[in-house]
């Protein structure tokens, strides 16, 4: 039988954050938030009329964090894994978001001036006893990682081109060349049920990783990012830098910047506590060989422009392998959310 604990060396997470108004904007629509006692480090892009974008990323920051508390985040005696073997943290960065989506939707509702407005919206948890992070990010607002001194980009980001080169790949560069420039396919404020794309990773001592709003990976490219980052200096010191570097370019738009350094902690030699590796998974139940599906497809008519605007269909493969009640269950789960 497999020792059902696992032995981590502890890490600490050193960590700071600024968002600034830039060269030419006249307000500031980034908002950064750090929670050190949560191990939660947020940052949101806004966007919308008379100052509602710094409303919405405002509100989104606030609401994640406030779910997570209220969720118990951190109890060291949580396992990584729930009973289905999904990330327990992962799940939680997920409805976070989707709880901050909600709460951006109704205040928008409250005035005329707040109406439309909306925010891209990146956070990563971290679990320093175990030596993993989870990022969680809807819109253009990234999340780098430096290791050994190379940049990685975590995310992915939710754009016209990048969609546009997922569903059509064979474009070539005169037709990506007349697509509208940093426009975001999903943010929190849009709809009233949004996809939130999360990632696991390892973390290891040494680590450095980086969110940023687009008015900073807009205005400095990758190297110089990477060659700030490589500096050895305290993550205050490193926002600053990355900042000014920024601005000394005549950044265009509003710069938020988080760094967090990855250290291993100075109680890592004197003990590593075990924890549980997941919790104990269901039973799983008997299916007949004439009611599984191989492939399920959840997918759009392959007609018009706006797919995300048209009802789903639901396709089986291989055809009747699939009986009525399965069928029910993700034509159901694929309904649009009212709002």
């Amino acid at each position: 039988m497999s020792d059902p604990t696992r032995t981590f060396l502890p890490q600490s997470i050193v960590a700071s954050g600024a968002a600034d108004i830039g060269c030419r904007r006249k307000h500031n629509e980034d908002t950064v938030l750090l929670r050190p006692d949560l191990q939660l480090y947020i940052l949101a892009d806004g966007a919308g009329g008379h100052n509602a974008g710094n409303v919405a990323s405002a509100l989104a920051v606030t609401a994640i964090a406030n779910f997570f508390e209220s969720a118990g985040h951190g109890r060291a005696e949580e396992p990584d894994n729930d009973g289905l073997g999904l990330p327990i943290v992962g799940r939680r960065l997920a409805a976070a978001l989707q709880k901050a989506n909600d709460d951006v939707l109704e205040i928008a509702k409250t005035s005329n001036k707040l109406k439309g407005m909306g925010t891209t919206a990146v956070a990563i948890a971290f679990l320093p006893h175990t030596g993993m992070a989870h990022v969680a990010h809807v819109g253009d607002s990234r999340c780098y990682r430096w290791r050994d001194g190379v940049l990685e980009q975590l995310t992915h980001d939710h754009s016209l081109i990048n969609d546009a080169l997922e569903m059509r790949p064979n474009m070539d560069d005169e037709q990506l060349a007349k697509l509208p420039a940093n426009v975001v396919t999903r943010a929190l404020g849009m709809e009233p049920q949004i996809r939130v794309s999360v990632r696991p990773y390892r973390t290891l001592a040494g680590d450095k990783y980086l969110l940023c709003s687009d008015g900073l990976t807009d205005t400095l490219e990758d190297d110089v990012i990477a060659d700030l980052l490589a500096v050895p200096r305290t993550p205050e010191d490193t926002v600053r830098a990355l900042i000014a570097r920024a601005n000394d370019n005549d950044a265009n738009d509003n710069i938020g910047v988080v760094v967090m350094n990855v250290n291993l902690s100075t109680e890592a030699s004197a003990h590593a506590k075990p924890r549980p590796a997941s919790r104990k998974p269901p039973p799983k139940k008997a299916v007949s060989d004439d009611s599984s599906p191989e492939i399920v497809i959840l997918g759009y008519d392959a007609d018009g422009d706006m797919p995300d605007m048209r009802p789903p269909m639901v396709t089986v493969v291989p055809t009747d392998s699939a009986d009525d009640s399965i069928i029910e269950i993700l034509e159901d789960f694929t309904k649009p959310k009212s709002g």
